[in-house]
Protein backbone atom coordinates (compact mmCIF):
# COMPACT_ATOMS: atom_id res chain seq x y z
CA UNK A 1 0.00 0.00 0.00
CA UNK A 2 1.34 3.40 -0.99
CA UNK A 3 1.94 6.06 1.65
CA UNK A 4 0.83 9.66 1.27
CA UNK A 5 4.36 10.69 0.30
CA UNK A 6 4.67 7.94 -2.31
CA UNK A 7 1.29 8.86 -3.76
CA UNK A 8 2.25 12.54 -3.86
CA UNK A 9 5.53 11.78 -5.62
CA UNK A 10 3.74 9.55 -8.14
CA UNK A 11 1.07 12.18 -8.85
CA UNK A 12 3.79 14.85 -9.21
CA UNK A 13 5.80 12.68 -11.62
CA UNK A 14 2.81 11.73 -13.78
CA UNK A 15 1.53 15.31 -13.80
CA UNK A 16 4.97 16.56 -14.83
CA UNK A 17 5.15 13.98 -17.63
CA UNK A 18 1.67 14.96 -18.84
CA UNK A 19 2.72 18.63 -18.80
CA UNK A 20 5.91 17.75 -20.66
CA UNK A 21 3.86 15.76 -23.19
CA UNK A 22 1.65 18.79 -23.73
CA UNK A 23 4.61 21.07 -24.33
CA UNK A 24 6.21 18.46 -26.59
CA UNK A 25 3.02 18.27 -28.67
CA UNK A 26 2.86 22.05 -28.77
CA UNK A 27 6.46 22.23 -29.97
CA UNK A 28 5.55 19.98 -32.89
CA UNK A 29 3.02 22.60 -34.01
CA UNK A 30 5.19 25.66 -33.47
CA UNK A 31 8.69 24.58 -34.50
CA UNK A 32 11.06 21.74 -35.07
CA UNK A 33 10.54 19.68 -31.98
CA UNK A 34 13.22 19.06 -29.41
CA UNK A 35 13.41 15.96 -27.29
CA UNK A 36 10.69 15.01 -24.83
CA UNK A 37 13.06 15.47 -21.88
CA UNK A 38 13.57 19.11 -22.93
CA UNK A 39 9.79 19.61 -22.84
CA UNK A 40 9.56 18.03 -19.36
CA UNK A 41 12.22 20.40 -18.00
CA UNK A 42 10.40 23.30 -19.69
CA UNK A 43 7.18 22.14 -18.00
CA UNK A 44 8.95 22.14 -14.63
CA UNK A 45 10.33 25.66 -15.16
CA UNK A 46 6.92 26.83 -16.37
CA UNK A 47 5.19 25.36 -13.33
CA UNK A 48 7.67 27.04 -11.00
CA UNK A 49 7.24 30.39 -12.76
CA UNK A 50 3.45 30.09 -12.67
CA UNK A 51 3.49 29.21 -8.96
CA UNK A 52 5.83 32.11 -8.18
CA UNK A 53 3.59 34.62 -9.94
CA UNK A 54 0.50 33.24 -8.19
CA UNK A 55 2.31 33.39 -4.83
CA UNK A 56 3.48 36.98 -5.36
CA UNK A 57 0.04 38.13 -6.44
CA UNK A 58 -1.65 36.39 -3.51
CA UNK A 59 0.83 38.03 -1.09
CA UNK A 60 -0.23 41.50 -2.25
CA UNK A 61 -3.90 40.54 -2.27
CA UNK A 62 -4.39 40.51 -6.04
CA UNK A 63 -5.77 37.37 -7.55
CA UNK A 64 -8.25 36.12 -10.05
CA UNK A 65 -8.08 37.00 -13.71
CA UNK A 66 -5.21 39.51 -13.46
CA UNK A 67 -2.86 37.08 -11.74
CA UNK A 68 -3.83 34.32 -14.19
CA UNK A 69 -3.13 36.54 -17.21
CA UNK A 70 0.24 37.64 -15.83
CA UNK A 71 1.10 34.04 -14.94
CA UNK A 72 0.17 32.92 -18.48
CA UNK A 73 2.44 35.61 -19.95
CA UNK A 74 5.31 34.54 -17.68
CA UNK A 75 4.69 30.88 -18.59
CA UNK A 76 4.74 31.80 -22.30
CA UNK A 77 7.96 33.77 -21.70
CA UNK A 78 9.52 30.61 -20.17
CA UNK A 79 8.56 28.67 -23.31
CA UNK A 80 9.82 31.51 -25.52
CA UNK A 81 13.14 31.61 -23.68
CA UNK A 82 13.69 27.84 -23.56
CA UNK A 83 12.88 27.31 -27.24
CA UNK A 84 14.47 30.60 -28.40
CA UNK A 85 11.42 31.65 -30.43
CA UNK A 86 9.27 34.75 -30.78
CA UNK A 87 6.07 35.56 -28.93
CA UNK A 88 3.75 34.35 -31.69
CA UNK A 89 5.39 30.94 -31.96
CA UNK A 90 5.56 30.69 -28.17
CA UNK A 91 1.83 31.40 -27.97
CA UNK A 92 1.11 28.76 -30.63
CA UNK A 93 3.30 26.33 -28.69
CA UNK A 94 1.46 27.20 -25.46
CA UNK A 95 -1.93 26.56 -27.08
CA UNK A 96 -0.67 23.29 -28.53
CA UNK A 97 0.70 22.35 -25.11
CA UNK A 98 -2.66 22.98 -23.55
CA UNK A 99 -4.47 20.86 -26.16
CA UNK A 100 -1.90 18.07 -25.86
CA UNK A 101 -2.22 18.00 -22.07
CA UNK A 102 -6.02 17.97 -22.25
CA UNK A 103 -5.85 15.03 -24.67
CA UNK A 104 -3.40 13.12 -22.46
CA UNK A 105 -5.54 13.66 -19.36
CA UNK A 106 -8.64 12.57 -21.29
CA UNK A 107 -6.93 9.35 -22.34
CA UNK A 108 -5.75 8.74 -18.76
CA UNK A 109 -9.29 9.31 -17.48
CA UNK A 110 -10.68 6.82 -20.01
CA UNK A 111 -8.28 4.12 -18.78
CA UNK A 112 -9.19 4.86 -15.17
CA UNK A 113 -6.41 7.18 -14.06
CA UNK A 114 -8.19 10.37 -13.08
CA UNK A 115 -7.66 13.26 -10.69
CA UNK A 116 -4.38 14.37 -12.28
CA UNK A 117 -3.22 17.77 -13.44
CA UNK A 118 -0.75 18.65 -16.13
CA UNK A 119 2.09 20.22 -14.17
CA UNK A 120 3.66 22.95 -16.26
CA UNK A 121 0.54 23.56 -18.36
CA UNK A 122 -1.77 26.14 -16.79
CA UNK A 123 -5.49 25.60 -16.60
CA UNK A 124 -5.32 21.85 -17.13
Amino acid sequence: MATGVETSVLVFAVSLLVGGFGIHVGSKFALKSREFSYAVVTALFGALAWALVELLFSRVGVGGLLSSVVAFLVWTWVIRSRYEIGWIRATVLALGAWLGAVFALLVLAVVGVGDLDALGVPGV
